[in-house]
């Protein structure tokens, strides 16, 4: 049963082949089983997942459940979950049991799915290597000695590892489609207010979004339904109807302008992963799409305009993790002033505290108009750079990083090497535009992305893109050894 999708498996359900408890005590067995290997999952919810799948098959029996009813699936563990911990991968939040749902969490409850958990993540999603976990690293299932992507490494592990057949996760940087590229499967950023910030622990309120994890396009497109809404507890989040996802997946195609962009062709990007995403950009022109060699001539600003911005941001949203009313606390603070500094230097680990420390440094007087408000008017010409191009291309394509998956330890200790693994990704971010990420090859035994960007609130060609690449390619039905 792992290995089939969720739009498969909709289908079982729906013709008594097997019942959501049969499917749920599946993949919680493949967990137990598989999980010490990888360390994806950092909280298990067996029996509360089986007594939503009981109530779900009853919901089915009855005819009218929602698409998504008895499906299981995981929660990066940045979403509030009602009576379930939500650490966000830190020590500052491992007591935190939140009493509410964040919206994206009520969606998929409303609509009958299961949670099976909570995945890893690096701490308060800062990083791009899962390395940065208070609950230790998330190990790559094509290769248990390399990272698997962050910040979402352990809802990207989970998926390739069959743990679950879909996750939540979100994006500020990359967060997404970065660890669905160097863990082999699909993974889309919506556009920025698609999809509810509600109840998701902030990291940068400009750029956070959530989107789905899963194999295939098609499946991304199925969670999509259920994620988009639009919620009024967000002031960030845009009342706009959501479209059905998987309408249009099946349309062709043909004449479809592609730009590809020259700077992301060029230095840093690994031969192999170049060959790759060459090679796929080849496929779809042979299905009728139109390549057109375009220009971003300000994307090599994004990775410096951006570690000035969401640095700054955080620093704001984690000023509220003091000890005070939740989360940890320091043993046995002399005064007020102890508690706020012991509680946040043992609290919060390196990668953090080095991005509150920048942040704090970019916003204070004398230095905000030169730092932030200088990245800003970069963020527009950025923006300005997407709005050009889309006048005469339908969607961007290019490399989703620049190279495959690296191993433990090997940017640990340069912060600045770690930060270039999102070069291709951030500018999205930046601009609020969707992304996706397509498994597009192998290289050296690791798998290789490739990155959809579409218009605002086009989520819908680029998923019928993804999917129209996955009918004639087979890389997305890829398992790593022994987990098949």
């Amino acid at each position: 049963m792992h290995n089939l999708t969720i739009a498969e498996l909709i289908k079982g359900l729906q013709n008594k082949e097997f019942s959501s408890v049969e499917l749920t005590q599946h993949f919680l067995d493949r967990i137990s089983q598989i999980n010490d290997q990888l360390n994806a999952v950092i909280t298990v919810t067996a029996a509360q997942a089986l007594k939503a799948a009981a109530l779900a098959d009853e919901q089915l029996a009855q005819g009218k459940a929602h698409p998504m009813c008895g499906i299981p699936l995981l929660h990066k563990d940045i979403f509030c979950t009602r009576g379930v911990r939500t650490s966000c991968g830190s020590k500052m939040l491992d007591n935190f049991v939140p009493p509410y749902n964040a919206t994206v969490v009520e969606n998929f409850e409303q609509a009958g799915a299961v949670m099976l958990g909570k995945t890893n993540m690096d701490e308060f999603a800062m990083g791009s290597s899962n390395e940065t976990s208070f609950y230790g690293p998330v190990k790559n299932p094509w290769a248990t000695d390399s990272v698997p992507g962050g910040s979402s490494g352990g809802s990207a592990a989970a998926i390739a590892a069959r743990l679950a057949p879909g996750a939540t996760a979100t994006d500020t940087g990359g967060s997404i489609r970065q660890p669905a590229a160097l863990c082999g499967i699909s993974g889309l950023k919506p556009t920025y207010g698609r999809v509810s910030r509600w109840g998701m622990i902030a990291f940068a309120s400009s750029l956070d979004q959530a989107g789905p994890m899963a194999r295939t396009a098609e499946d991304c497109a199925i969670l999509l339904n259920c994620m988009a809404s639009f919620d009024e507890k967000d002031s960030t989040s845009v009342e706009k109807d959501v479209p059905d996802y998987s309408a249009s997946l099946s349309a062709s195609i043909k004449g479809l302008r592609i730009g590809i962009p020259r700077e992301y062709f060029s230095e840093g990007l690994h031969p192999g992963t170049q060959d790759a995403v060459r090679t796929a950009l080849g496929q779809l022109e042979s299905e009728g799409a139109e390549l057109v060699d375009i220009n971003l001539p300000n994307s090599s600003l994004s990775v410096p305009a951006y570690y000035v911005i969401a640095p700054a941001e955080a620093s704001a949203n984690l000023s509220r993790f003091d000890g005070v009313k939740y989360g940890y606390r320091c043993e046995n603070p002399k005064d007020l002033q102890d508690l706020y500094c012991r509680t946040r230097s043992e609290g919060f680990g390196e990668e953090v505290q080095r991005r509150i420390l920048i942040g704090t440094y970019c916003l204070s007087a004398g230095y905000y108009d030169a730092y932030y408000g200088k990245a800003q008017q970069v963020r527009q010409l950025i923006q300005h750079d997407f709005s050009e191009a889309f006048k005469s291309v339908d969607l961007i394509i290019g490399p989703t990083c620049p190279s495959p998956a690296f191993k433990f330890g090997a940017k640990g200790d340069d912060p600045v090497a770690m930060y270039l693994e999102d070069i291709y990704t951030i500018a999205t971010n930046l601009a609020g535009l969707p992304g996706m990420s397509v498994p597009c090859g192998m290289v050296q035994g690791k798998p290789v992305g490739l990155q959809i960007i579409g218009n605002y609130f086009d989520e819908t060609r680029i998923l019928n893109a993804a999917h129209q690449f996955q009918q004639i390619t087979n890389w997305h039905t890829q398992a790593p050894e022994g987990l098949r």
